[in-house]
């Protein structure tokens, strides 16, 4: 299966600021729910959210996320199904936590969870600037997930 074909089958949309391709598979008022797949060369940008951001892995390649956390702290961990090289299919990014995601081939297909539930008003895009002062050391992750 290629991109093209998940795409088409799951009915998925460019994730506008963002970036991916995503659809809605719930929204309950009190949780919300996606399919997101991201392609090769199209990184996230940074972002964070007021509430916790579950993320799943389903198929494709292994997807990194990216986090630069409190007290200047920065990482990434990868969603996948190899547990013995460290992956994992299922990682919680905490709330106001800054995120951006990536695949590490072709295409990953993810998900992602959050309760209480995503709401576009919450979602805060990050600057480049912005980024930079707290996080100096992690520049060209910053150059790399957020809009020139």
């Amino acid at each position: 299966m290629n991109h093209r074909e998940i795409v088409e089958n799951l009915g998925l949309e460019p994730l506008p600021g963002e970036g991916g391709m995503f659809r809605n598979t719930l929204d309950d008022g009190n949780s919300t729910a996606i399919y997101f797949l991201l392609k090769e060369g199209e990184p996230t940008m940074f972002h964070r959210l007021p509430g916790p951001e579950i993320f799943h892995f389903y198929m494709g390649d292994p997807a990194r996320i990216s986090i630069l956390g409190p007290g200047r702290d920065y990482g990434d961990a990868i969603l996948a199904t190899d547990l013995r090289q460290g992956h994992r299919p299922q990682l919680i990014v905490p709330a106001n936590t800054w995120q951006a995601a990536e695949t590490m081939g072709e295409w990953s297909l993810l998900g992602t969870t959050m309760a209480p539930g995503f709401r576009q008003q919450d979602f805060e895009l990050a600057t480049r600037d912005e980024l930079g002062h707290g996080w100096p050391e992690a520049a060209a992750l910053i150059e790399r997930h957020t809009p020139a």
